[in-house]
């Protein structure tokens, strides 16, 4: 899951940035609201940590002319601003949470969670597909109950999926959701992932849909051909 990380504090960002890669998160950071008008432009994200200080002005002003042009992703706006009449405003203009600073490391990865939950329909934490379960908290996959072992993108490419899975999804999309904005993909990558995740879960998990992308297809029950290292 890709996460835009709007803020000008580069010791916070920091932080914010190695405590959601524990929880794989993939965060690219920017430090001022000209640089997250073209990030979002530039990358696929699933949600925006937005401070409200920056150094070229609120964040909420761009924050509201996000809402005002059909951006609908969902943002936690993270502030030190932290009066009634000024959470009242963030809310209103269109955020989907707001936290204020200092804040427990923990405690916004569990909001930032619970907003992907809501964007996906779902109330409870653990994402079932069929026989297939993913704790976000534990980064745990189970099928039919054994535990799967996933690589960090393998399992980072299974959880964008599960957050869509009824979506058609573009290699760009999926890209994004694996690699950083400045990081170096080699051009076959994206398909070692699902190659690999097809070997584990069947070769239908991940659907082929020509010239546009891939959707989310059943997993297979064990026994039938499916190859993986599974923990008893």
């Amino acid at each position: 899951m890709h996460v835009l990380l709007v803020e000008d504090d580069d010791l916070v960002a920091s932080g914010i940035r190695a405590g959601l890669d524990l929880y794989g998160f993939v965060v690219d950071h920017v430090s001022t609201l000209a640089s997250a008008r073209s990030a979002l432009e530039a990358v696929s994200s699933d949600a925006v940590i937005l401070d409200r200080g920056m150094p070229d002005g609120d964040g909420l002003t761009l924050l509201e002319a996000w809402r005002a042009s059909g951006v609908d992703l969902p943002v936690l706006v993270l502030t030190a601003r932290d009066a009634v009449d000024e959470r009242v405003q963030g809310l209103q203009v269109g955020a989907d949470d707001y936290m204020i600073k200092p804040f427990d490391l923990d405690e916004l990865v569990a909001r930032l969670q619970a907003l992907l939950r809501r964007v996906a329909g779902r109330s409870c934490a653990v994402v079932e597909h069929g026989s297939l379960c993913l704790d976000p908290t534990t980064r745990e996959v189970t099928l039919e109950g054994r535990a799967v072992e996933l690589s960090r993108r393998e399992l980072a490419l299974l959880e964008t999926f599960l957050q869509s899975p009824r979506s058609v999804l573009s290699a760009g999309q999926l890209k994004d959701s694996l690699y950083g904005m400045n990081e170096e993909v080699e051009s076959n990558a994206l398909n070692v992932h699902i190659h690999h995740l097809r070997r584990k879960f069947g070769s239908g998990v991940i659907e082929t849909v020509r010239g546009v992308g891939f959707r989310l297809g059943k997993p297979e029950r064990v026994g039938q051909g499916v190859e993986r290292n599974a923990v008893p």
